[in-house]
């Protein structure tokens, strides 16, 4: 994330020096200690007056024996610790809803929801978000009694801690998300959030001109209508041709059996999207870690 506009610690300076000159034209007002907030400061009670908090303070309460806040956004990996600062100065870091600008903060990133330029991220260090480009010939699960391949076999030391956000078929590559976050788990899982999955399918031609159109509105299969929010052709050679269709629902086959149903029955199928995650190059059988944005995006695909 890259800072915007002029160095807040600037607009920070600039705001103490205003409630300076302010506070020298108030009559009768006695000097008051620090305030909470500040390193060593006494806890917050009632502030009777707000009007200073553009100088830096806010009415959060630092929780006893919390984490500073931008040693816990670094930890994220938002940035440096000195950009993350810069950004708290800049007003673009919430915690609990509430815009915080004090450097020393402090909170517990297990139990509060902090975000950055309104995205949420993954403020605990316990939680892992991983995304891994199953091989074909793998089953999605940990593990299996006749011995065949499973992701697990591509997650080392992690396999136990983690689980997958639904599943891939045993033919099917592509990118599968696997955390310990439940919550966000579930809501990516489930059809009511509308989050797309996107593949790249190799099917056989020529395509009819209303191909997508079949698709988009529905498809009739024996458990009930399916249908596709996005259909495109990307690759035509010869008597194959190359098509991408994105979707939100996670019944099993569904991909194939749409395809299959309206006479394009598929041969290699990748998925290279989950909701604003893509694959991109990351070969087969590798893992890596989602960056805090993409986990933020996550969040906010579903409404966290």
């Amino acid at each position: 994330m890259s800072t915007r506009g002029d160095d807040p610690r600037q607009r920070h300076c600039g705001g103490h020096a205003r409630v300076q000159g302010a506070s020298q034209h108030r009559a009768g007002r006695p000097d008051r200690p620090d305030r909470p907030g500040r390193a060593g400061g006494p806890a917050r009670g009632p502030d009777p007056h707000p009007e200073d908090y553009e100088d830096g303070r806010d009415s959060l309460t630092d929780v006893p024996g919390g984490v500073r806040l931008q040693k816990v956004l670094a930890a994220a990996g938002v940035g440096s610790r000195r950009h993350c600062e810069e950004m708290i100065g800049a007003g673009r870091v919430e915690v609990d809803g509430e815009v915080v600008r004090r450097f020393g903060a402090r909170v517990d990133p297990r139990r509060q929801v902090i975000r950055v330029d309104g995205r949420r991220i993954p403020a605990s260090e316990d939680l892992v978000y991983v995304g891994l480009n199953k091989p074909a010939g793998v089953l999605t699960t940990m593990s299996d009694s006749r011995g065949r391949p499973t992701i697990a076999d591509y997650l080392g030391d992690r396999a136990a801690r983690l689980f997958h956000v639904g599943r891939l078929d045993y033919d099917t590559e592509g990118l599968i998300l696997l955390m310990n976050d439940g919550e966000l788990a579930h809501r990516l899982a489930h059809p009511r959030y509308g989050v797309l999955k996107t593949y790249l399918a190799d099917v056989p031609g020529p395509l009819p001109r209303d191909l997508g159109r079949q698709l988009i509105t529905g498809i009739r299969l024996s458990d009930g209508v399916a249908s596709a929010d996005r259909f495109r052709v990307v690759e035509r050679a010869g008597s194959r041709a190359l098509v991408e269709i994105a979707l939100h629902e996670g019944r099993k086959h569904i991909v194939r059996r749409m395809l299959a149903e309206v006479g394009h029955p598929v041969s290699r199928l990748v998925r290279t999207q989950v909701g604003p995650v893509m694959l991109g190059s990351l070969r087969p059988g590798a893992t890596r870690r989602l960056t805090a944005r993409e986990i933020g995006d996550l969040y906010a695909a579903v409404g966290l």
